[in-house]
């Protein structure tokens, strides 16, 4: 029986660590590290005493929930580099990064003003250019991207995106696809079919 009790109450810790983060991303990409700690806590449906547990200051939730964010985009390069086409790749790591990077208002730059030693997050960007630099030369290679793309092409998309922070929040998904749809036609390979 305690045994039993334990697996519950682990449980129920991780599944509300995981809501209050999931919380904390939404709520600092719309409002910004001034959210205050309460206001997490209640989207998360929690107590403040659970937050404090898991997070005993709003640095340390920031910093999670920007780990968080790094993690999901370094995810999204990943899958774009598994996939058997590169330029398929590619254009899947625009698109789902322009979304990821228009959903989160500025959160990024807000959090690296904020607490700028908290991540190392040069290495990083460093190594996801990287693999978007591998991810391009495939694609190059198999013809389908034009020769002179640089992944320094890409920060300049999401770099974009933020012209989207002005659009209400239902709307900007849309608008970043529709943006990234853009990019990744100029991108083709000239004489190459639209996929």
């Amino acid at each position: 029986m305690g045994d039993e009790m334990t697996r519950v109450r682990r449980s129920d810790a991780v599944e509300n660590r995981s809501r209050l983060l999931a919380s904390a991303r939404a709520l600092f990409a719309r409002d910004g590290l001034e959210v205050p700690m309460r206001e997490i806590a209640r989207d998360a449906r929690v107590g403040p005493a659970t937050l404090y547990r898991h997070f005993p200051t709003k640095q340390h939730l920031a910093t999670e929930a920007f780990t968080a964010e790094m993690q999901a985009c370094r995810a999204v390069v990943d899958d774009g580099l598994a996939d058997p086409s590169p330029w398929r790749g590619l254009c899947r790591v625009i698109e789902q990064l322009s979304v990821l990077h228009a959903r989160n208002l500025g959160f990024t730059e807000a959090f690296l003003a904020t607490f700028p030693d908290a991540v190392d997050l040069a290495t990083e960007r460093r190594a996801a250019l990287d693999a978007v630099a591998e991810l391009a030369r495939r694609a190059r290679a198999d013809g389908d991207l034009r020769h002179d793309f640089s992944p320094q092409d890409l920060v300049l998309t999401l770099m974009a995106t933020r012209g989207l922070d002005a659009l209400p929040e239902a709307a900007r998904a849309s608008a970043s696809r529709r943006l990234a749809a853009l990019v990744i036609d100029g991108l083709r390979s000239p004489g190459r079919a639209s996929a």
